[in-house]
């Protein structure tokens, strides 16, 4: 890794750090969660052991179609599956025996070492809303997305706390061509934040140039070696890879950089009606996108993911919040431990079109089960509206301050002899009262978590400094954290390499914006 690359701002630590993590304070990085909290599990032996055994049937006897590429097709048909036209069905264990490769856990390296995140195993990785083409504010309401929205996202992201990723597209420029915004794009990820970010996957080619512009960042020889990039590959369900999801996948798995394997469900239209038969179709797709990664390179970072909504079966709009599809999310966590690989889900989820109580609400049944049901990397963490059409200034604020107090859940229950107190409790004795003993003051700074956004004084004192309501507070909060915000140091070699390579890409092609 190019050490220049490294940033000069690092974590802060000792008992002033502390304290902001704990009042939820802009700009120290909490590192990512390291779970110290059971997992909820939803699902017995013998009904993992049905839906393994649907899913083996379903891959076995429909199969799944990888379309408009012969490339994959020749992959599994030198592995040994049985190709029909671009239908592929897999024998019985044979995509089980493929995953062995896959690593159970991985770090994903960022430019500041600090910020690197491992994704698997007890840990939990907080990364921000990704690919709504709308963003929305109190100021100036909903309009379309544009690389100045774009590079506020990235800068929030890089000042939150519970944010532990900058993220991939965390809304969509708009006012950029299609062809060229990528690198715009992953240069502002670069350039503004130094938290590690994912790459394009909307070509081959813009996955390329993301590989490229990341080889500028850390050297060829670490990315070849190291993972450096994560990416979102959405199975086009029910049961079908296209030819764009499948070359990005390629690229990012020949690098050796890791790949999210993740259908698209809405139950009722992409999937049954029914989880068990929800969790079947996940486990298929997942299950040869993630063996197709391991086929280009063995040992290459792979993800089981699942993004599973529901639908209103009177209007067919997708609904969130709702008991099933948490208990997919649920039940498809331990099927990804069963396989030994690191699972990725849940979110802060809603339909709702402003961050209101639906909102909340609706966020907040998403957000408990993705802590609960140990997910291990959480894209839509923080700033998701209308159903995913809209990325929210006041809602990201808010949703990263639900994140923050999710990484102090997760920190379970301190057992030490400070966290015992018996000290407080025999100063204190009967009768009298906690305010003024000596482990109290010694503890008051760090005890609770302390929201930077939601109002507990009195009527009277709410009411006197202008009875604002959370999400006024939450559009304070975004234009403070923007108005305080510095730019992490890069190297300016690395920036001139990163400006020719995107002058050179982008003179080479004409603007296309379909």
């Amino acid at each position: 890794m190019a050490e220049a690359a490294v940033s000069g701002r690092r974590r802060g630590g000792g008992a002033d750090a502390r304290r902001e993590r704990r009042r939820g304070g802009a700009g120290v990085a909490m590192p990512h969660i390291r779970r110290r909290v059971p997992v909820y599990e939803v699902l017995d032996g013998e009904g993992l052991t049905l839906i393994e055994n649907n899913a083996d049937k379903v891959l076995a006897e429909i199969g799944i179609e990888f379309r408009e590429d012969p490339e994959a097709l020749d992959l599994w048909r030198t592995a040994g599956a049985e190709i029909d036209g671009e239908r592929v069905r897999f024998p019985k264990g044979m995509l089980r025996e493929i995953l062995k490769t896959a690593p159970s856990t991985f770090t994903q390296h960022a430019r500041n070492p600090e910020r690197s995140v491992e994704i698997g195993g007890k840990s939990t990785v907080f990364a921000p809303v990704y690919g709504p083409p709308f963003v929305r504010d109190l100021d100036k309401g909903r309009r379309y997305a544009t690389i100045e929205d774009f590079r506020n996202f990235v800068k929030l992201a890089y000042v939150a706390p519970a944010i532990h990723h900058s993220g991939g597209t965390l809304c969509e420029p708009v006012d950029l061509p299609v062809n060229k915004r990528h690198l715009d794009m992953v240069a502002a990820h670069i350039r503004y934040s130094d938290k590690p970010f994912m790459g394009s996957v909307t070509h081959p080619e813009r996955a390329k140039d993301s590989v490229a512009m990341a080889e500028f960042v850390f050297g060829k020889e670490f990315v070849d070696q190291n993972c450096v990039l994560i990416n979102l590959i959405n199975a086009n369900s029910p049961m079908v890879f296209d030819s764009t999801m499948l070359g990005a996948l390629k690229v990012y798995a020949a690098a050796n950089q890791a790949t999210v394997i993740s259908p698209f469900i809405l139950a009722g239209a992409m999937s049954p009606v029914t989880v068990a038969g929800t969790l079947t179709q996940i486990l298929a797709e997942s299950m040869a996108g993630m063996a197709l990664t391991q086929l280009v390179r063995p040992g290459a970072p792979v993800v089981f993911g699942t993004f599973a909504s529901s639908i209103s079966m009177q209007s067919g709009a997708p609904t969130f919040g709702t008991p099933e599809p948490s208990l997919v999310l649920y039940g498809a966590a331990q099927l990804a431990r069963r396989l030994g690989v690191p699972f990725r889900s849940g979110g802060s989820l809603c339909g709702s079109k402003v961050p209101d109580a639906q909102a909340a609400y609706e966020s907040a049944q998403t957000l408990a089960p993705t802590l609960l049901a140990g997910v291990n990397f959480c894209l839509h963490a923080a700033g998701w509206l209308e159903g995913g059409l809209v990325s929210s200034y006041e809602k990201f604020v808010m949703d990263a301050d639900q994140c923050a107090m999710m990484q102090r859940f997760a920190e379970g229950i301190d057992l030490s002899e400070n966290g015992q107190a018996l000290d407080a409790i025999e100063e204190v004795g009967p009768g009298s009262h906690y305010l003024g003993a000596a482990h109290t003051r010694a503890n008051f700074e760090t005890a609770f978590y302390r929201s930077p956004l939601t109002d507990n004084n009195s009527f009277e004192q709410w009411e006197s400094e202008g009875g604002k309501r959370i999400e006024e507070r939450a559009n304070a909060q975004w234009k403070s954290w923007l108005e305080a915000y510095e730019q992490p140091a890069l190297d300016p070699a690395i920036d001139e390499q990163l400006e020719d390579f995107i002058r050179t890409k982008k003179d080479s092609m004409p603007d296309a914006f379909t």
